[in-house]
């Protein structure tokens, strides 16, 4: 199974990425699924029915969450009853939604479980049990995992990625929207990067507007940070090639896609 896992989608201009590249990746890679983080989709805070929708008629088959997962307080009407989007696993027991779902594409499972980091971030339960857990849950359906650890620091990252080696076919990184140059394979069949990065505004910080984060910095004032809706796009994603049998990554590889590093293939 080839998945591509596409980096935290950054408003509209995130959105529109993913609708411009998506097509000529899933050609290019031969894409059986794609995962997508959605938790900035709305404008840089959460994600909305109508948003949700549209990423899985553009081709998306999963959207997992993060720290922005409650934002858009629409979410609580539909989380419950969608199939496809999931929050991190490792939120309390009584928040709505799911941490892990399947998707069977040409008589192949994966599972797709998201997960949330404690350091920096505001406290959850252990991920790293948490991970335990639903793995060997999944295995009972398939070997085919792949885990979306939606964290703060690359050593949490890196930590749980290890902690998983030969237990998940992949462990990629989002939250920090800065692609790393770490992608690697573990012992044991782990495709891991710390941080896929981000599908968004190339030209601001983090995607949000660089002038208001230049003057945070500068003034140390409260200001709000807003997502353009114009300008130059980024796509920041990972491919990664899963042995149908062995649920074991083959091969793996960053995709970093904007005006400066143009689309080939």
């Amino acid at each position: 199974m080839k998945v591509l896992f596409i980096g935290d989608i950054v408003g509209d201009i995130g959105l529109d990425a993913v609708e411009h590249y998506l097509p000529r990746l899933k050609r290019k890679y031969n894409v059986d699924v794609v995962i997508a983080n959605g938790e900035n989709a709305a404008k840089g805070r959460g994600i909305t029915k109508s948003i949700y929708q549209e990423l899985l008629m553009m081709g998306v088959d999963v959207i997992t969450m993060g720290n922005h997962t409650w934002d858009q307080k629409e979410i609580f009407d539909f989380i419950d009853d969608t199939d496809y989007l999931i929050r991190p696993a490792n939120f309390s027991e009584d928040a709505p939604g799911r941490g892990m779902t399947t998707v069977t594409k040409n008589g192949v499972t994966l599972s797709v479980i998201n997960l949330h980091g404690r350091v920096f971030l505001p406290a959850h339960d252990d991920p790293f049990a948490k991970a335990e857990d639903l793995i060997a849950e999944a295995k009972q359906i398939s070997p085919l995992i792949f885990v979306d650890f939606h964290a703060e620091t690359t050593s949490e990252k890196i930590a749980l990625g290890w902690h998983l080696a030969g237990q998940a076919s992949a462990v990629v990184g989002t939250h920090t929207h800065v692609q790393t140059a770490d992608a690697r394979i573990f012992p044991g069949g782990t495709a891991f990067i710390s941080d896929v990065g981000m599908t968004g505004p190339y030209d601001e910080v983090l995607g949000m507007k660089k002038e208001s984060v230049i003057y945070r910095f500068k003034t140390n004032m409260p200001v709000r940070f807003e997502v353009p809706t114009e300008g130059r796009e980024v796509l920041s994603g990972f491919f990664v090639d899963i042995d149908d049998d062995t649920g074991q990554a083959k091969h793996c590889e960053r995709i970093y896609i904007n005006a400066d590093y143009p689309f080939k293939g």
